[in-house]
Formats: C-alpha cells, structure tokens, sequence
C-alpha cells in the first residue's frame, strides 16, 4: 500500500496535520507502507504554479489534488485523513496495537 502525503509534517501529531493523522492511524494499526510525498503544499505562494503538476498522480488516482491519499494493494484508494484513519481502524493488521 501506498500512503502519499504533502512533505509537510508526514508524520506530526496526529491533531496538527492531516498527513500525519493519516501516518499515525496507518502506524496504529501495523501497516507497513510505501510513503509517497507529493510538492505543492497549498499555503506556499511558491508551490501554487507548480501544484498540478507535483500533484498529477494523485489526482489521477484519486479525481482531487489534495492529501493524504492511501492506495491499498488492490488499487482502492481512500482520501482524506480521517477516511484513511477509519479505514485503519476497521482493518488493523495488529489487532493488539490497536486496543481491539
């Protein structure tokens, strides 16, 4: 699986950044996954002309330009962060990492 993130904070406090919210449920669960960072973080002025560009895989894996993305091992995707977190839950790899 294929987690791709902004390469602000990937794996920050869970709170603070979507991306990391998404790593951190990910690491919760004890997935082990490619980690992809994508360039145009959206409150850059310097990142806007670039954005479509960096981001071209992403949108067309997932129909938008945002992060996080997961892309499992079957080609399903699963945007946004808290979607992957739910994802992580439902599905934990280690069910004692997770309190289940």
């Amino acid at each position: 699986m294929i987690l791709y993130t902004c390469n602000q904070k990937t794996h920050g406090p869970a709170f603070a950044h979507p991306c990391g919210k998404a790593g951190k449920a990910l690491d919760a669960a004890g997935y082990d996954y490619e980690l992809k960072t994508v360039g145009g973080y959206r409150l850059m002025p310097w990142t806007w002309g670039s954005r479509d560009e960096d981001r071209a895989e992403v949108k067309e894996l997932s129909g938008t330009n945002e992060v996080p993305i997961l892309v499992l091992d079957g080609g399903e995707v699963v945007s946004g962060s808290g979607a992957i977190a739910r994802w992580a839950k439902e599905h934990p790899l280690s069910p004692a990492k997770t309190g289940s």
